[in-house]
């Protein structure tokens, strides 16, 4: 059996500070579902998710032109995400119709945010672009993140991963439950 020494030499130099694993993120750093192209065949997960049932592909709401769907890799518990169906990149290139429709469902999140988690903020917008940070850049979708006081604690800035304290499906569940009728 080890001692705590060799275990502390084989780990690092202890910090004081116990650790929270997070291996699913592994997915996300290492561009695994990431479109390998420009084109919606190229493994694009927002081409893919309106496709699978709800749980699923975590979709909230579906619209004509574009849909709501939790974000995969949360920067909070509810972080949304309004993307259209067609795969585009540019904000610019989306028609009037997508335009409207993007504007209303990124309302409609907000709504059932509030309805459900009570949030004291939002942070609303998209990346446009790799240099812009976006994750996906192939595909557009504006990002609703609900902020609440005090949500940027020591486990981001120090510990450099998020607690969430509920499952993606069951988020999903409540969005849907509380999604504001047209």
């Amino acid at each position: 059996m080890a001692s705590d020494a060799d275990v502390e030499g084989a780990a690092g130099t202890p910090d004081g500070f116990d650790r929270l694993w997070t291996p699913h993120r592994m997915a996300y750093i290492r561009g695994e579902g990431k479109p390998t192209g420009s084109g919606a065949d190229d493994g694009c997960p927002f081409c893919r998710a309106p496709g699978l049932s709800g749980d699923e592909g975590l979709v909230v709401a579906r619209g004509r032109t574009v849909f709501a769907v939790l974000n995969l890799y949360p920067y909070n518990s509810g972080h949304l995400m309004v993307c259209p169906y067609r795969h585009v990149a540019d904000y610019a290139d989306l028609n009037d119709d997508e335009s409207a429709e993007l504007a209303r469902l990124t309302q409609h999140s907000i709504r059932a945010l509030r309805s459900v988690s009570h949030p004291k903020g939002f942070n609303v917008g998209m990346n446009l672009g790799d240099v812009a940070g976006a994750g996906i850049a192939a595909h557009l979708h504006q990002h609703i993140v609900p902020r609440w006081e005090g949500d940027s604690n020591f486990m981001a800035v120090v510990g450099r991963t998020k607690v969430l304290p509920e499952l993606l499906s069951d988020t999903r569940k409540l969005l849907s439950e509380h999604w504001p009728s047209d």
